[in-house]
């Protein structure tokens, strides 16, 4: 496998666990990086997920996760920062990590694969691209769900 593999195979976990996600969350593309022999992709949810709902949130994530076989290395309970990491079968890194504002972050990490050119993703955001943008800005999309009791 080359970069540009593990970087489909990277877009394909993130658009699985997205799908997951019910009702359906806006998210814009992070950054894609290349290392010497690994590569990974980043989604950032652009809708509001508050204090509330976060804990719903992980868990849906969390769940998929464990039914679609993905190993939980760690799990960070912290309130304010809480994260999950797990790991697939096939050695790929996922994380669902919330950051400021309780935006959050899912990101893949690729084994270490043979180098090759990394073509930014073709699976098109389902809200604002903010192409361009960096860094990104805090989530500002309302869910009836999702931001039930933010502010």
């Amino acid at each position: 496998m080359d970069m540009q593999a593990a970087a489909y195979r990277a877009d394909g976990i993130l658009d699985a666990v997205l799908k997951e996600v019910n009702p359906g969350v806006q998210w814009a593309h992070g950054p894609t990086t290349a290392g010497s022999c690994d590569v990974s992709r980043m989604r950032v949810v652009m809708t509001i997920v508050s204090e509330e709902r976060r804990g719903s949130f992980l868990g849906v994530v969390d769940r998929f996760w464990r039914k679609s076989g993905y190993r939980i290395k760690a799990v960070n309970k912290d309130a304010d920062f809480p994260a999950i990491y797990a790991q697939t079968n096939d050695g790929f890194g996922v994380t669902l990590s919330v950051g400021g504002g309780g935006q959050a972050f899912f990101e893949v990490d690729s084994p270490c694969v043979e180098e090759s050119e990394v073509a930014e993703s073709t699976t098109p955001s389902n809200g604002p691209s903010y192409e361009g943008v960096y860094p990104l800005p805090r989530p500002n999309i309302h869910s009836d769900f999702w931001s039930a009791g933010a502010s």
